[in-house]
Parts: structure tokens; sequence; C-alpha cells
């Protein structure tokens, strides 16, 4: 990772002031760095030690990243990580070209690896990622979406990455099509159960513990899994109140709104999704040989779904 973090700085650099300032900023805020991580372990777990493994986990990230800038416009949001968001500190027009910049970016290097399979899964991944930004924006303030609506977000605009990120772990050591579908089939299930916690803590942890605002997917509307749960389960004015706060944004009862997503079993309604997927991820693993790196891929199935942030 250190090396990952080597290759980040050092692709970051730009002629322009502006891009070096957004860029680091946002790249230096810190986070999980999951995605990267995922390449090197899957990577390692099937004994490469390719040099390009940590220019792909730097593709990734700057994806992510890219991706992050975007969000936090369209979202409006002005905390990430802890910190003023990107778009709250230079503006919105700034974050988005930037955004593009570290997009771009990303491709060259990718096109630097010389391996169409790479660029293949990298586009593909990206165009996914787009078109689940553009369904959830469809989704907004509806509370009538389903359950399979709402996964289909989750699918496209989260998982899709960590899928690309564990495939491109098995595509740099030319696995078989068998052991790189299991890859991205753990990549996806875990990614999957990582967006479903995070949609929880929502409802559950604490700004200092999340590093953004608690209530920003409701402020957002965004009708997340605890809060269907909550409407499928509870009285018809409870459900008439998440109703509104879903269509309106509303966060001012906010308080009531997290009584009732505990009160209804909704929180361990969404962690035990969460738990379903990452036990998948885990079962997607038996294909890989015994290693360290297995067993750490394993524990982060298992970590994705006990976390406070």
């Amino acid at each position: 990772m250190a090396e990952v973090d080597q290759v980040i700085h050092r692709r970051l650099a730009s002629e322009v002031v502006l891009v070096n300032q957004i860029s680091h900023y946002i790249v230096n805020a810190g986070g999980k760095r999951v995605r990267p991580m995922l390449l090197l372990l899957i990577a390692r777990a099937l004994g490469s030690d390719s040099p390009q493994r940590h220019e792909l986990a730097a593709v990734v990230e700057f994806i992510h990243t890219a991706t992050l800038l975007h969000d936090d416009v369209v979202d409006e949001s002005d905390l990430r990580r802890g910190r003023k968001t990107a778009n709250a500190l230079f503006g919105n027009a700034a974050s988005v070209l930037v955004g593009d910049f570290l997009y771009s970016r990303a491709f060259q290097m990718m096109v630097s690896t010389n391996r169409l399979r790479v660029m293949e899964v990298l586009a593909d991944a990206t165009n996914v990622i787009a078109e689940g930004e553009v369904l959830q924006l469809m989704n907004m303030h509806d509370p009538d979406i389903s359950v399979d609506d709402y996964l289909k977000v989750i699918e496209y605009k989260t998982a899709k990455l960590f899928e690309a990120s564990a495939r491109l772990g098995a595509v740099i050591v030319d696995a078989s099509p068998e052991i790189e579908e299991a890859c991205a089939a753990y990549g996806r299930t875990l990614g999957t159960a990582f967006q479903l916690i995070d949609d929880l803590l929502d409802y559950e942890g604490s700004t200092a513990e999340l590093g953004k605002n608690i209530g920003d997917d409701l402020r957002e509307g965004k009708p997340t899994l605890p809060l269907l749960v909550a409407m499928q389960r509870g009285t018809l004015e409870q459900s008439t109140l998440i109703r509104d706060a879903i269509v309106n944004g509303e966060v001012e009862r906010m308080a009531q709104i997290v009584e009732i997503v505990k009160a209804t079993g909704a929180l361990e309604a969404t962690r035990e999704a969460a738990q379903r997927e990452a036990e998948l991820a885990k079962q997607a693993l038996s294909i890989l040989p015994e290693s360290a790196y297995k067993g750490a891929l394993l524990q982060l199935a298992l970590d994705s779904i006990h976390r406070s942030s």
C-alpha cells in the first residue's frame, strides 16, 4: 500500500495548480483504500509480484476518488471523512472538473499497461458506475422503489468497482476464467456488504465516527434499506412519517425516524442482508489456494459487517 501511495502522488502531478490542490486534498483525506487493497491481496493470493499491481491499484483509487468528487457535488455534501468536501472548499465547478481529470488520468495509466483486458474491465466498470449514479438520481425522493431496485443501484454504483478491483487482481496473473469469475464474485458481494453497512450506519453511527453528517442519506432523499424495511414493518403512522421525510428530504424529525428504524428491526434486517453477502464473498474464495493473503481476504469480508465507520 505504501508503494501504491507513491504511485498515486507521482501520477497526481499536474502543471495546473488547482488540479494539484484539489486532487491532493481529497486523496490525502484518508479513507480505507479498500479497493486498491483488494486488488493487491487477490494478486498476491494468486502468486503475483507484478509491478503492474501497484499501478492498477492506484487506477482504481483514482476512479473511486473521481466518483466521490462528483457524488459530493450531486448530493450537495459538505463533510466527508471528517473534513470539508472539496466542493465546499473549492466550489462545484472545480470539483467536477478535477473529477474529470482523475478519470482521464486513470485511463492514461491503464493504457500504459498495454493490456486490452485491463482496459476492457475498467472501461466497463466506469460505464456501469455512471449508470448507477443516474439510477440513484432517478430514485431520489421516491419512497415506493422496490428493494430490488435499491440493490441494483448498489450493484452498479458501489459493488461494480469492488468487482473490477478483485477481477484485475486475477487478470494480471492471467488466471483461468473460473478463478477470474470467482474473484469478481468475491469483490461484488463484498462491495454490496460494505454499502449495506454504510446505509445502516447513517442511522446507527455518529458524525465523529462516520466522518459525515448523520442523516445525510435522508436529507438527500435516498430510500435506503433501513427505511424501506421500516416502512414495510411499521404502523401506518410510522410509514407515513418516513415516506414524507424521503419525499421532502426532511431531517427535522430524524431522531423520531431513527427510533422507528430501530423499533421495527430494520437495522438488524439490513445487517443480516450484509452478512449474507459477506458469506457469499467468503464462499467465492474457496477456489483460491490457502495463504496469508487469502486469510486477509476472508477477514476483510468479516470486518466489512463489523465496523462503525
